[in-house]
């Protein structure tokens, strides 16, 4: 009697290197983003890097050898920079400036973002929404208006009009932020607070702000470098008395009068000078501008 062989079941063989075209990908992909991101690193660095170094050259290393190192410190180009070409005046103008528009900001700023986070009343979205509408209006399309605005109040060639101006272009993107990351705050802690006896007004201040600190550092940060760049409206703003100018009106300024006389030494060393707070600014609260836009989305 036969029997018929059945056939028997064998074990799939193991494929080994089946992802190997996945990681030589994901590879490729990470070579690109690495070589990108280097790339630009040292198309943002060098420059920064090289008027530095030319700044301590005189002006005939300059144009002779523009690449090379100065053959000594020239620590008299920042002198004659920050004196002769009043960069300390200027230096000194926007550092009020522009501490009293970060100031006047974050106050308003995060007071509306917290009242529109936290609090339902009619009329709400409209009003948010107007607040943000504001991102979408380029500074140059009102120049015009605002000009015969702030002259028409007596704030024209004063600093309380800039700080003003500055102040109301900065909270459409400070109250869209700061909107969204007191959303991101734990309500159980509000209420908590309010079962204990604490007011709105010290619910605010003694526990939302706190709890708010990196949002807060991040968006005071972005505020500040806007502030401290800003040209356009300083320019249109502040005319004719020279002692009440921003820094970027100097560097200008100094920019066309070393352009023509050929202090190129001097107008290297101006521009280190106004570069050198924000990269300051940059290197001291790196830590704290991530944290602030990554907490919203973690909590």
């Amino acid at each position: 009697m036969t029997t018929l062989d059945q056939p028997t079941a064998t074990a799939p063989t193991p494929v080994t290197g089946g992802d190997r075209p996945v990681r030589r990908e994901l590879g490729v992909a990470n070579a690109l983003s690495h070589g990108f991101l280097l790339l630009w690193g040292l198309l943002t660095v060098l420059p920064l890097l090289w008027m530095f170094i030319s700044s301590f050259k005189t002006n005939g290393e300059i144009l002779a050898d523009p690449w090379g190192l100065p053959g000594a410190l020239h620590l008299d180009n920042w002198a004659r920079a920050w004196t002769g070409a009043h960069i300390g005046r200027y230096f000194l103008n926007s550092l009020v400036v522009v501490a009293g528009s970060v100031s006047l900001t974050m106050l308003m700023g995060a007071t509306a973002a917290y009242v529109f986070a936290r609090y339902e009343f009619r009329g709400r979205q409209v009003v948010y929404y107007l607040f943000v509408g504001g991102l979408m209006f380029p500074v140059f399309l009102a120049l015009v208006p605002l000009f015969f605005v702030v002259r028409n109040a007596g704030l024209f060639n004063t600093w309380l009009g800039l700080i003003l101006v500055y102040a109301a272009y900065s909270l459409p993107f400070t109250v869209f932020f700061l909107t969204a990351f007191f959303r991101s705050l734990p309500t159980s802690v509000a209420e908590a607070a309010l079962v204990d006896g604490c007011g709105h007004f010290r619910l605010f201040f003694r526990v939302m702000l706190p709890m708010a600190r990196p949002g807060l550092i991040s968006v005071a940060i972005f505020n500040f470098l806007s502030h401290w760049n800003q040209f356009l409206l300083p320019q249109v703003l502040l005319q004719g008395d020279e002692s009440k100018w921003m820094l970027a009106q100097g560097l200008f300024a100094l920019s066309v009068s070393q352009g023509y006389a050929g202090d190129y030494a001097r107008l290297f060393a101006g521009l280190s000078i106004a570069v050198l707070p924000v990269l300051a600014v940059y290197v001291a609260f790196q830590r704290q501008v991530q944290a602030g836009l990554t907490a919203g989305q973690l909590k």
